[in-house]
């Protein structure tokens, strides 16, 4: 026969309206970032079935059927598969894990049930690393695992105090965080992470791409999101030298400007230049291949490659964030010769497209001269031009080069590289268009370049018989305040500027620098400790050739001497006498030593009124302390009385 469970058993103990509410606002914390990543009606139908099982328990009304549940269930999935296409994936799993915290807690009647539930809360804090690893999420994160730690808390005494399961709480974790840091450092360390990711784990990622339009840069501007940060050794470079170079363009089909194929070479490090600098990158994950670096590069990182087009390319998708070091020489002695496919390729020009454009290439050509002097009519004829620098240039049509050149005369610097690599290769000199980033906000505060993705650029590179390929930047050409002061010393006056570029804000941007030295040292400790910083933390350690055998070996040495450790902790706890019981002692010595003997069978009511009777001098301080003992001893927590005013009143008891 199958015996009953305890009444009190956590598998019948019904969840309290305070249990409940435990429980909600733990999973709440928890849900939160999701919700505002998940669709607007399924966060609305989440946070209606919270409210469903908070009217259920006012109202006394019964909870929803099983069917009832496995509907709503199959409603909500069938949302997401019209939503997303499909049922698996990151986000598609996650908002369906969020679905589902709510119809367990609309189903849950007991503590049991109310344990599945805070549990499917951890599993969804681990879900939010999967978007972000910041430290506002660690900060979040954190703070949902203490409050579902002190909801099982409560769930196991549910007659304590919240305060007492909120301290129960902070002492386990308190206990777990050593333990934490141990398998932080020496659990074996893999490149990438332990398992795959779904494609649309890399989604929504931005950044520069292969190809370039009007209005593609100019979009980026508006963002302040960090491409990468630049750590030099020394004095860093003076902003007009910032050129961060990134994909290089070729092929033009009249609108559109794209990369094409490119070919790999063998690197050689260039001769030269009039500066070196040693910097290491952190860039942030944006989906390509290709790596950032200050032109021009004089050694690749690891596990890079370079294009003939100068294009520091990784092994692998940038999916993460990448640490690297770089070295990188300003205006090295360039190769003079090219062959003739590649200056070939750097004169295409679509047939009938941008005409007036041509013509006056031709004109400049007919005039006679060599390329140089075709470089330097260009940027005359930009220069005098009356151009305006702006973040919201007009829509181009077909021919978007005259449009810009001869019409509207107000675009970004995509308008401009774009243009006067046009009017190049129409004048008979090899031309190509260069992506990347320009400039760099320095922190004052550590020293530390940071690229946004607002600093995003386009310039130009010419090649002149017997100099090589050179850098023309014809926005600085048009609006020299651009490469010298920034993007908001280049726009007009009436143009409203991104709200972290705006001059009265200067003490908003103080509190950005301080925020971003934090969050760049989180990400170089914290998200940034790879293999190799493991291997060097082991190697300072005195532990040589550091391969996960020898790693497992001392992980598992740590843990079981923080074990024993935390063990004899809580047994020497355990023996330490309890401070109410030990007053009572005292209490009853006290009264012994006064002829009123406590029986071994007496409890602490009737002894204390007999002492009363026995000792009437002091029979008002006798009673106080025995009804004080057993309100500590065997009352409830609430309203529960100080041990220290009964360890006073038996330290003044001068029994009479």
């Amino acid at each position: 026969m199958k015996a009953l469970p305890h009444p009190l058993s956590p598998e019948v103990r019904p969840l309290t309206l305070r249990d409940l509410g435990w429980l909600t606002a733990s999973l709440a914390i928890v849900i939160a970032p999701h919700a505002l990543r998940a669709p607007w009606w399924l966060t609305l139908l989440t946070l209606c079935l919270y409210g469903w099982r908070f009217y259920s328990m006012l109202s006394r009304a019964p909870l929803p059927s099983r069917w009832l549940v496995i509907a709503v269930a199959f409603i909500g999935m069938l949302g997401v598969w019209m939503e997303y296409r499909t049922l698996f994936g990151r986000q598609p799993g996650v908002i369906l894990l969020m679905l589902f915290s709510g119809l367990k807690l609309l189903e849950s009647r007991h503590h049991r049930d109310g344990a599945v539930a805070a549990f499917l809360g951890y599993f969804l804090i681990i879900t939010n690393f999967l978007y972000t690893q910041s430290i506002p999420t660690a900060l979040a994160m954190g703070v949902g695992v203490f409050a579902i730690t002190a909801t099982l808390v409560g769930f196991s005494a549910p007659q304590r105090a919240p305060r007492a399961n909120l301290r129960t709480a902070g002492l386990l974790l308190t206990h777990a965080a050593p333990a934490a840091l141990v398998l932080f450092l020496l659990f074996p360390r893999v490149q990438g992470p332990l398992w795959g990711l779904p494609q649309d784990a890399y989604a929504g990622m931005t950044g520069l791409s292969d190809t370039m339009s009007p209005g593609n840069l100019s979009q980026l501007a508006l963002s302040d999101a960090i491409a990468f940060r630049a750590a030099f050794e020394g004095e860093s470079p003076p902003q007009p030298l910032r050129y961060w170079r990134g994909p290089v363009l070729w092929d033009f089909d009249g609108r559109t400007w794209s990369s094409g194929q490119g070919y790999l070479v063998n690197f050689q490090p260039p001769q030269g230049g009039r500066a070196t600098y040693q910097y290491s990158v952190v860039l942030e994950p944006h989906n390509h291949y290709w790596l950032f670096a200050l032109e021009t590069a004089a050694a690749l990182p690891e596990r890079s490659r370079i294009t003939q087009d100068g294009q520091i390319l990784s092994f692998a998708p940038v999916r993460s964030r990448l640490r690297y070091d770089m070295s990188s020489v300003i205006d090295p002695a360039r190769e003079p010769r090219e062959n003739r496919g590649t200056l070939g390729r750097a004169l295409r020009l679509p047939a009938d497209y941008n005409k007036r454009t041509v013509a006056l290439a031709n004109e400049w050509r007919a005039a006679g001269g060599s390329d140089v002097d075709m470089l330097n009519r260009g940027i005359a004829f930009l220069i005098k031009g009356r151009f305006t620098y702006t973040l919201e240039p007009p829509l181009l049509g077909r021919d978007s080069v005259d449009e810009f050149l001869f019409d509207s005369k107000a675009g970004f610097c995509e308008h401009f590289s774009s243009a006067f690599t046009v009017l190049m290769r129409a004048a008979g000199v090899p031309a190509r268009v260069v992506t990347g980033y320009q400039g760099g906000d320095l922190n004052p505060v550590d020293r530390i370049i940071t690229v946004r993705q607002s600093d995003a650029h386009a310039w130009t590179e010419v090649f002149l018989a017997g100099r090589g390929w050179v850098r023309v930047d014809p926005t600085a050409a048009a609006m020299p305040t651009r490469v010298d002061g920034g993007l908001a010393q280049a726009l007009p006056q009436t143009q409203a500027l991104p709200l972290l570029m705006r001059p009265e804000l200067e003490w908003l941007r103080g509190a950005r620098y301080r925020w971003e030295a934090l969050a760049h040292k989180w990400n170089i400790w914290v998200l940034g400790y790879s293999p190799e910083r493991q291997r060097d933390l082991m190697l300072s350690l005195g532990m040589r050739d550091a391969d996960w055998q020898k790693l497992t070996a001392v992980l598992f040495t740590f843990l079981g001497a923080m074990t024993i450790a935390l063990l004899a902790w809580s047994l020497r706890r355990l023996a330490r006498p309890d401070p109410v019981q030990k007053a009572w002692q005292i209490f009853c010595r006290k009264l012994a030593s006064r002829g009123v003997v406590r029986a071994p069978h007496e409890g602490p009511r009737d002894y204390s009124a007999r002492a009363a009777r026995a000792l009437p001098g002091s029979r008002r301080a006798i009673l106080r302390i025995g009804a004080l003992y057993i309100a500590l001893r065997y009352g409830t927590s609430t309203n529960r009385p100080s041990t220290a005013r009964l360890r006073r009143l038996v330290r003044e008891l001068r029994p009479t």
